[in-house]
């Protein structure tokens, strides 16, 4: 390799020359070579895989907030218990009115005895002994009772959806975490009125999801169910590994690059969400090479940098 020193008679002319004469010494030496280099350490972005905000389907007064910032919830947790004082006494008289007997006891009681008297009546006009208008009258007197008995026992369903009714209101009271996850923001406190704000903000963190920018020229490259390895932003700095989920298949003009998101195991929330990271995805990106030691160190001292950038 062809070293340069002040004596290089190609040094000695003016300093254009002289970047001319290192660059294409340096590209015959291979340091400049273009090459398809892996591209490794892309930008990334740890993110929570869900982030939703906690309202109420009815509104009330806050009662109590059984969670705080920073706590884990599971799906289905209470976390917020609206004033019910109203729902239980509706829901408490729905069941006694469920559970009456008195009405269907009257209406069976009462078909049965028009049934009997009806049959009293046939055998009485099969002997003469009443009139057919009297038997008429018997047999409409049964079909009434027999309504009333179908009467009480369609209230009685209906005292029963009531309590179902009731019920479904008073459960509207208290308030579920709808995902499992972290609470990242509290907006509200007991006493509170709450109609369409927002409570709570609850944030999924198992699994994270990863965001990364890839170049334009890596398009085709990636295919959902491949592996990348994540690197965190952290002092503990250790490798996870993600599968792709999506990749987007439309360009950004705007920075020629296109966006893929990658699915991050975290059992137990050992990673936080919001971390930059760099990730390996293995992609091959035409680019120069890098230059080799021994030609940075040919390099005048001040003209390395002048290359670099250009």
């Amino acid at each position: 390799m062809s070293h340069f020193t002040a004596s290089t008679p190609c040094w000695k002319t003016k300093m254009k020359t002289t970047l001319t004469c290192l660059a294409a010494a340096l590209a015959g030496s291979g340091a400049f070579a273009q090459s398809a280099a892996p591209a490794r350490g892309l930008d990334c972005l740890i993110q929570p895989h869900q982030i939703v905000q906690i309202g109420s389907a009815a509104p009330g007064v806050i009662e109590r907030i059984l969670v705080d910032r920073g706590d884990l919830v599971k799906a289905g947790q209470p976390i917020v218990q609206l004033q019910a004082g109203v729902e239980r006494a509706e829901l408490a008289a729905a069941r006694e009115r469920a559970l009456q007997q008195g009405e269907m006891k009257v209406a069976t009681g009462s078909a049965d005895l028009a049934q009997r008297e009806l049959q009293r009546a046939k055998e009485l006009h099969e002997q003469n002994f009443v009139s057919q208008t009297y038997l008429d009258k018997q047999r409409a007197e049964a079909q009434v009772a027999g309504g009333r008995t179908d009467q009480a026992s369609e209230r009685k369903k209906l005292s029963q959806r009531e309590v179902d009714l009731a019920a479904a209101q008073l459960a509207q009271r208290s308030i579920g975490a709808p995902i499992a996850g972290v609470v990242v923001e509290r907006f509200m406190s007991p006493g509170e009125f709450v109609d369409q704000k927002p409570i709570l903000r609850i944030a999924a963190i198992d699994p994270l999801r990863v965001d990364v920018l890839v170049p334009a020229v890596a398009f085709g490259q990636i295919e959902p169910g491949m592996k990348g390895a994540v690197m965190p932003e952290l002092l503990n700095r250790k490798e996870h590994i993600a599968v792709v989920k999506t990749v987007d298949r439309v360009i950004d003009a705007a920075t020629n690059t296109f966006r893929v998101r990658l699915e991050l195991p975290n059992p137990g929330g050992a990673l936080p969400a919001g971390l930059r990271c760099k990730v390996d995805l293995g992609l091959k990106l035409p680019g120069a090479a890098p230059v080799s030691p021994a030609a940075a160190a040919a390099l005048p001292q001040g003209v390395a940098p002048v290359l670099a950038r250009n």
